[in-house]
């Protein structure tokens, strides 16, 4: 079981030319059906490809029709179980309260792999790896 962060996301839908590598490897990525994501990844997805500051800003219909396109992955609540193993992993690792919440989810979702740009490359926090597939 594998876990989506949202800079994957993001970078799958990015124009600027200094991240098209990255692009093309998160869209590769993407054509795989095994994720699993959460409420929160597909929240921050849609603030940021939104945002006003973008230089390649999506229009809500674009955006809100890739959210509708990834609820084919399996997407993680976040519950008040989530919360808490998300409180804990915050006074455990030291990252912020919405890496953990990150985290938390993937647990909860059984994931042993997080794929993330965002976290240490080969870190395993309580059971979930880290891998950067930019690296």
């Amino acid at each position: 079981m594998r876990f989506l962060d949202t800079n994957i996301l993001l970078y799958a839908v990015s124009t600027v030319p200094e991240e098209e590598v990255k692009a093309r490897r998160a869209l590769t990525l993407l054509e795989e059906d095994d994720w699993n994501l959460s409420i929160q990844v597909l929240q921050e997805f849609y603030v940021q490809a939104t945002r006003a500051s973008r230089p390649d800003r999506l229009p809500h219909v674009h955006a809100a029709a890739l959210i509708e396109s990834w609820l084919r992955f399996r997407v993680q609540e976040t519950t008040v179980p989530v919360l808490q193993n998300a409180l804990i992993m915050k006074e455990r690792h030291g990252l912020s309260f919405w890496d953990c919440t990150i985290l938390a989810a993937a647990h909860a979702a059984g994931c042993r792999e997080i794929f993330s740009e965002d976290f240490a490359h080969d870190r395993d926090y309580d059971g979930i790896r880290v891998i950067n597939p930019f690296r």
